[in-house]
């Protein structure tokens, strides 16, 4: 009878790491109308109250529609909170259940949790945003200006609230913590970083402070891709989000890898 033999892995564990993308993917999936539909619905009431309500008294920003220059801002935005949603519920309630062991004992390092986590909260926004922009392109002019801009910022900014769900997740001892990241980061960055408005209408120092914040550029450069319109320079964002990324992956990474608020 053949003995059997501990399984060889390499520098990384592909199995292990696909399983635990596959399970953050399947997670979603298995009740898409609460993780997908309902985003969407909410950006299409979005959409709709505020053309209702400014579509006469703002008809155009910088040239552009106002329907056609809000659209990219809330696809951004909803696939950015639901990334976010994605890791932060994920790691929280498997600290709740007390099933957070079956992630920490498997042979992953920390840079393939991290990885997992969130890649699978990456596919989650990529989803909503598909899934959002083919619903408000029966309302509004959805077009394609530079196909690269909307991949890299779709992505990147996504990536980017993974990688912060998972921090928050981490530190986060219940649901009331997730709840602060939420409403005081998360949603207060999103709403002051250009969704609604262009940046050139703020007065100046708020023209200013708006480009310390990370979400600016990620809408900005998303919205590019659409309308061909930035009120910030590309390059910029693709640095600033490629920076953040790298501190966020290097900050889930440490805490992680030292397993704070994991391991007892």
């Amino acid at each position: 009878m053949k003995e059997l033999a501990p399984r060889q892995m390499g520098a990384v564990n592909w199995l292990g790491l696909w399983t635990l993308y596959a399970k953050e993917v399947r997670r979603f999936l298995n009740v898409h109308l609460q993780t997908v539909g309902a985003p969407v619905i909410t950006s299409l009431l979005f959409l709709a109250v505020f053309l209702l309500a400014l579509g006469r008294a703002v008809e155009t920003v910088n040239g552009i529609p106002f329907a056609t220059f809000l659209a990219p801002g809330l696809i951004m935005m909803t696939m950015a909170q639901n990334a976010f949603a994605n890791t932060s519920s994920s790691i929280m309630i498997s600290k709740v259940q007390g099933n957070i062991v079956d992630v920490l004992m498997p042979p992953l390092s920390a840079g393939e949790m991290v990885a997992g986590f969130a890649f699978g909260a990456v596919t989650r926004g990529i989803v909503v945003g598909l899934a959002t922009a083919i619903a408000m392109a029966f309302f509004v002019d959805v077009s394609i200006h530079n196909l690269w801009a909307i991949l890299y910022f779709g992505i990147s900014a996504s990536l980017m609230l993974s990688l912060l769900g998972i921090a928050g997740g981490v530190w986060a001892e219940k649901f009331d913590h997730i709840a602060v990241v939420t409403n005081f980061v998360v949603t207060p960055l999103s709403f002051l970083s250009g969704t609604f408005y262009s940046a050139e209408n703020l007065p100046e120092a708020g023209q200013i402070l708006v480009h310390f914040n990370p979400f600016f550029y990620m809408i900005d450069g998303f919205r590019y891709g659409f309308t061909g319109m930035s009120d910030g320079t590309i390059m910029t964002g693709v640095i600033v989000l490629a920076a953040v990324n790298a501190v966020l992956w290097l900050l889930c990474y440490r805490m992680i890898k030292s397993g704070y608020k994991l391991k007892a």
